[in-house]
């Protein structure tokens, strides 16, 4: 069991830049694989990014690939999205979702619990 929240969203111009957080509850946040995923309307759920359970793995979307940046702090109990050079198709609300399994996935339905999401605008 693990809640997860997220925050950092806003509005920013094409090619800024912002931090997205994701706190986690529990003792145990370290035994979990963490991804974040995003959402734009009318549009599917994708995969964004995932970090294995140390941070020593990382995997990223094309899109995003040399952009964004996922980390972690375990003992923080929180893990972090950093987006550079933010293009207008970026915008979705991102979440962060957490899994038990020790590999990385990019399918939504390899992962066992999600946050409520952060809205994330970039204008053109």
């Amino acid at each position: 069991q693990v809640q997860l929240v997220e925050s950092g969203g806003g509005l920013v111009q094409a090619g800024g830049s912002l931090r997205l957080f994701c706190a986690a509850s529990g003792r145990t946040f370290s035994s979990w694989t963490m991804g974040w995923f995003r959402q734009a309307p009318g549009k599917e759920r994708e995969f964004v990014a995932a970090i294995s359970r140390t941070g020593g793995s990382t995997y990223y979307t094309d899109s995003v690939k040399g952009r964004f940046t996922i980390s972690r702090d375990n003992a923080k109990n929180t893990v972090y999205l950093q987006m550079n050079s933010l293009k207008p198709e970026d915008t979705a609300v991102y979440y962060c979702a957490a899994r038990a399994g020790s590999f990385l996935s990019t399918g939504s339905s390899q992962y066992d619990y999600w946050g409520q999401g952060t809205q994330v605008t970039v204008s053109s």
